[in-house]
């Protein structure tokens, strides 16, 4: 449809697109500039597509608008973090802005432009994929240990405050519940990454199941192509790709088909995850006993304990939001309700066997 039939509406809607266009390519650039290889190919030529829609939003107005819109607060926020923050951030949040695209119900976009945003989506959520599996192991028990302690001691301090003891014991008791909950966590994490990477090790395909007598296997009647069929591959498949690994073994190459496939990655590191699971467990078991550590009793320290575990809870859950593409607001409101409806549980219980509050 051409650009004299729209209406001032529709004009500004443009003037809009041609602003957001411009930033996200910006974004992408930004992005491009700090990576090399492959991601900054592939982030280059996603800037290069929002540079075709910026275009087409030019030819529909006729050029540079005399009043350019500013973008949206979203795309700037992007662009700003683009030069800050890790990639893995910034490309969480434009996941979830590529999964809203404003042309589906566009009629002056081209069929193209709206193919275009789709795949977008797709392929930022592969590129934020790649950084949520080198972080899964270690940022797992980061986030885990930091909301256990967050709830855990919360809900100790609370439920022993409620039962009236004397503040001393009240801090002793949350200097406790740190320690032990963070050596506990610890312990736990380090048996559970240890063994799920023991688990892979059984499972995961070889490379020492016998290269070196691939040249003495038999290529039209061989035990090769077996290994192939136990790992899934088709009966076809895999007498084709046993037949190209003897062939290649017979002239003196290495085989290309022995080495381990790398699901360690999205496991992690046992000690890693350990001393993250311990550090954050105790950062966050740490807040819930700031009032007593500073004097307070009574209903100050449970209210401020309360204020101050709510903001981080928030925070804790706002990133795990981010990183995993969906909404931060949810998954903070999420976490701030568990955490506090397990403290308020405890504390009901504590006045059930306790007294009132100092």
């Amino acid at each position: 449809m051409s650009a004299p039939t729209a209406t001032s509406a529709d004009r500004r809607r443009w003037a809009q697109y041609l602003a957001d266009e411009r930033a996200e390519a910006n974004v992408y650039r930004r992005l491009a500039a700090s990576k090399e290889g492959e991601m900054r190919a592939i982030l280059e030529q996603l800037a290069a597509a929002e540079g075709r829609h910026e275009a087409h939003w030019l030819t529909l107005l006729g050029g540079e608008p005399k009043r350019m819109p500013r973008a949206s607060l979203r795309t700037r926020m992007l662009g700003w973090m683009a030069g800050r923050l890790g990639t893995i951030f910034v490309l969480a949040l434009a996941q979830q802005a590529e999964a809203r695209s404003p042309y589906d119900g566009e009629r002056y976009a081209t069929p193209a432009m709206r193919a275009d945003e789709k795949v977008h989506h797709e392929v930022v959520r592969g590129l934020a994929a790649r950084g949520r599996r080198r972080l899964s192991g270690t940022f797992r028990a980061a986030v885990f240990g930091a909301n256990d302690g967050l709830v855990s001691n919360l809900a100790l301090v609370l439920g022993i405050g409620a039962t009236g003891v004397a503040p001393q014991l009240v801090l002793f008791s949350g200097i406790a519940g740190l320690l032990a909950g963070a050596l506990s966590m610890a312990a736990g994490e380090f048996v559970s990454v240890r063994s799920q990477r023991e688990m892979l090790d059984a499972t995961d395909p070889g490379s020492t199941y016998g290269d070196t007598a691939l040249p003495d296997l038999d290529i039209d009647s061989n035990e090769l192509a077996l290994v192939y069929r136990a790992r899934g591959i088709p009966e076809e498949a895999a007498i084709e790709r046993a037949r190209k690994a003897i062939a290649e073994a017979h002239a003196g190459r290495a085989p290309v088909h022995t080495g381990p496939i790398d699901t360690h990655e999205v496991v992690g590191g046992a000690w890693r995850a350990a001393g993250s699971s311990f550090l954050f467990f105790a950062s966050g078991a740490v807040i819930p006993v700031l009032p007593w550590l500073f004097g307070l009793t009574g209903v100050p320290a449970v209210v401020t304990a309360l204020v101050l575990v709510g903001l981080a809870l928030l925070g804790t859950g706002a990133t795990v939001g981010l990183l995993s593409g969906a909404s931060p607001l949810k998954r903070a409101l999420r976490q701030l309700a568990i955490g506090y409806g397990a403290a308020a549980v405890t504390y009901l219980l504590g006045l059930a066997f306790g007294v009132t509050l100092a």
